[in-house]
């Protein structure tokens, strides 16, 4: 268990850094087409029209996957935040109780990225994106629509990873012992 345990945390981890990287990517073209259209509207009185809607893009994706960075650091909101001086089952509880909430939550959004009424692909929503088209410039929305089952599923990744390092820990500890320490003691 400890092996799956240190594999989902590796691989966690490491799209944790990738997701960083385009949402810090997503910010700086944000922040840089949101001072063309300031620079332009004010400085030449001239604002091309895709820079709003491109900033707008940029800000789906760094949101998107900026929830799924905080889900990792654990900085998501929590409904009850519970001491770690508690009982372990109580912990585990509270901590099934969260993945279930999770999954009750984006489950549902990423079967319908997948599959429309009637179980029908043509009629997702990743299909339905692939063929519209931006207002003020030719790129197919898919490319902002993707972001949506990309940070859902590595909400999920982050969460199997961390219940994995919760189960794997119990057992570490006790095969960390001593072989002269009395399981009486």
């Amino acid at each position: 268990m400890t092996s799956i345990a240190t594999f989902l945390d590796r691989l966690s981890r490491g799209i944790d850094r990738v997701l960083r990287l385009v949402a810090l990517v997503g910010l700086v073209l944000m922040v840089a087409f949101i001072a063309l259209q300031v620079v332009a509207r004010y400085g030449f009185a001239a604002p091309p029209a895709w820079t709003e809607e491109a900033a707008r893009y940029a800000m789906v994706w760094v949101g998107l996957l900026g929830s799924s960075i905080s889900f990792r650091a654990g900085f998501d909101p929590k409904l009850v935040n519970l001491p770690a001086a508690l009982p372990r089952p109580v912990l585990a509880l509270g901590a099934m109780l969260r993945g279930a909430a999770v999954v009750v939550f984006l489950g549902p959004i990423l079967f319908y990225c997948f599959y429309g009424p009637g179980l029908n692909p043509a009629r997702s929503f990743l299909a339905r994106n692939l063929y519209t088209t931006a207002e003020t410039f030719d790129m197919p929305t898919i490319f902002v629509a993707v972001t949506v089952p990309i940070f859902i599923i590595a909400i999920f990744l982050h969460g199997l990873a961390h219940c994995a390092r919760g189960f794997a820990r119990p057992l570490a500890r006790t095969s960390e012992r001593p072989a002269n320490v009395s399981d009486h003691a």
